[in-house]
């Protein structure tokens, strides 16, 4: 249920409010926007009388929602959500930000070279994986704590915030100095590490799984936003399907359905969804169009000796020839 306050109630109105809905056993999720302040209240709300409630000074409408995912939902939270980086790199709500970079860090002149030109070719964030998860246990697993450091590194030397991907609650210590945590397609239903996650103050990059649904995906970020957590960015990246001329499909309607039911950033990866650099391009400027707020694009400076998806990464030359045509795309976007 969420409750929609009337712009003349004051703080102290709606901390006793809260305190009353909260006596009664009630969590109080509070969102303040532009226009309003929304009370979400989460629980069996079954007993609660609509009509006692919309009867009060300080309430302007009471509305139950339908959806479980209460706090991902755009009924709570109807503005979006606009998530800002210490650095002041803003994603959501109209910022649209790239993140550009290889699969997995190699070495540190790999890492520092890619970052250096995908920055130069107007990527504003860099990714790059430290723990790699992967189908076969003999096939490279990442540098690890030295990919991290490496990634540092990266940042040090070009300003770039850092994206990379974390695979077990152990390893949360270690991305202290990451600005974005990523969530892999393999761990969107990790519940255990969406919960500790759930209590960071730090962005999470949630990818849905290769064979979820967008309710799936929208409640394994619920997990996180339960948690305290509020800065979560939902990424398309392609689901399985019958189809084998690509590594998955990429759902582009995941991007205006999602922006319908929730209030959270959506990107999009054009290279896992399709497996081919070929086809990044394509998919990369039709999720822009389709009104997504950024992309995350694989890049290495030599696809061909990736020890990780070089089939699917760019090169630093063809990643820019990119931009330019996205840049040019924005303006006519479908948001």
């Amino acid at each position: 249920m969420i409750v929609i306050m009337k712009k003349n109630a004051n703080k102290s109105q709606i901390d006793n409010f809260s305190s009353w809905l909260k006596a009664m056993g009630f969590d109080i999720h509070l969102s303040i926007g532009t226009n309003h302040t929304i009370l979400g209240i989460v629980g069996d709300t079954s007993s609660l009388d609509i009509e006692v409630i919309r009867a009060l000074e300080i309430v302007e409408d009471v509305k139950r929602i339908q959806d479980p995912f209460k706090n991902a939902s755009r009924k709570f939270h109807g503005e979006d959500t606009v998530i800002t980086l210490p650095c002041g790199v803003k994603i959501g709500g109209g910022h649209f930000q790239v993140i550009a970079g290889p699969c997995s860090v190699e070495s540190e002149k790999q890492i520092i070279s890619v970052a250096k030109a995908v920055k130069a070719a107007g990527a504003t964030l860099l990714r790059g994986g430290a723990f790699k998860p992967r189908t076969s246990p003999y096939s490279f697993q990442g540098l690890q704590e030295l990919g991290i450091k490496l990634l540092m590194e990266a940042k040090k030397e070009t300003g770039l915030p850092v994206v990379s991907e974390i695979m077990d609650a152990s390893h949360i210590p270690m991305f202290e100095y990451i600005d974005i945590i990523q969530v892999g397609a393999r761990n969107m239903q990790n519940f255990e590490l969406l919960k500790q996650l759930g209590q960071l103050r730090k962005p999470i990059l949630l990818k849905r799984g290769l064979a979820n649904t967008l309710q799936e995906l929208l409640m394994s970020a619920e997990y996180i936003l339960a948690g305290g957590n509020r800065e979560v960015i939902l990424c398309e990246r392609g689901i399985r399907t019958f189809e084998t001329y690509t590594r998955n499909t990429l759902d582009l309607s995941a991007i205006p359905i999602l922006h319908g039911l929730s209030h959270l950033p959506v990107i999009v990866d054009p290279s896992h969804s399709t497996g081919y650099a070929r086809l990044v391009r394509p998919m990369a400027l039709a999720a822009t169009a389709a009104g997504a707020d950024g992309l995350i694009i694989e890049v290495h400076n030599d696809p061909a000796n990736a020890l990780c998806d070089g089939p699917q990464s760019l090169t630093p030359e063809a990643f820019s020839e990119l931009m330019k045509k996205v840049n040019a795309i924005r303006p006519f976007a479908d948001r």
